[in-house]
């Protein structure tokens, strides 16, 4: 079925009284779910050199949906760069509930251990769009964010992953999905024109398949999901040529 078209920002901004009432609900109803309790640093045996993978960013960095740190989005990523390449994983995750961009520049990069990270991927934009940061702002916060990680880890790759759309969010009313999708797209394109502008890779969204991507609360990614995106971005991770990627997935597929 075909999704309404999502409403222009401008538009989303004479709408927002009804994202204020429709998002109250939302947050009132909606369970209020904890990161897995294990420490969110490991390793997976493989070959060397290692790769070292720092996942940063909101509650789906933190691993949110899931109980397990093993379902989540780093450790499955690092699970499948190691499927992938044979090499060993040196992975971090980073996240934090409700993290903006802006709050990752100035609050979580500054106290990161520096390492020596290979790559970096950043979840983030999701809180910048819900809660309504201007276009100007989220490029304020997070081109500052992407200059603060090439500052300190000149050397590293970094994937960006954009803002999946409000409409497949299982928690989100229609028309709330609606007034989030207009603003998450005009989130997205900025996104990606700072990505390009500042050395970051801009991964391709990630499409939504079904509610089985989604955990208990609606919002955040199940086991399921995670993987799911964990081996969505596994390509852009490695910095693999469209060929390269698509030739990869049609023989693990056959």
């Amino acid at each position: 079925m075909t999704k309404p078209s999502a409403f222009h920002p401008l538009v989303s901004w004479l709408l927002f009284p009804v994202y204020a009432w429709q998002g109250i609900a939302v947050r009132l109803k909606t369970e209020r779910m904890l990161p897995p309790p294990a420490f969110p640093v490991g390793e997976i045996a493989g070959k060397e050199p290692a790769i070292r993978l720092l996942v940063l960013g909101d509650s789906s960095a933190a691993g949110v949906g899931v109980s397990d740190v093993w379902q989540s989005l780093c450790v499955r990523l690092a699970v499948h760069l190691q499927g992938r390449t044979g090499r060993k994983i040196i992975w971090r995750a980073a996240g934090f509930n409700s993290a903006t961009s802006g709050q990752l520049r100035d609050h979580v990069v500054p106290n990161i251990e520096r390492g020596m990270w290979t790559h970096i991927v950043l979840t983030t934009g999701t809180n910048d769009t819900k809660n309504f940061h201007s276009v100007a702002r989220f490029k304020g916060e997070f081109g500052g964010l992407l200059y603060a990680l090439k500052a300190k880890w000149p050397e590293t790759s970094v994937v960006w992953s954009p803002v999946i759309d409000f409409r497949d969010v299982p928690a989100m009313p229609p028309l709330l999905g609606r007034i989030l999708e207009g603003r998450a797209g005009a989130i997205n394109a900025m996104g990606e024109r700072l990505c390009r502008e500042r050395s970051a890779i801009p991964a391709p969204r990630l499409p939504v398949e079904g509610p089985e991507g989604f955990s208990s609360d609606g919002f955040h990614a199940s086991a399921h999901g995670y993987d799911a995106w964990a081996k969505h971005l596994v390509p852009y991770v490695l910095n693999l040529t469209v060929r390269e990627a698509t030739g990869r997935e049609g023989e693990e597929n056959s």
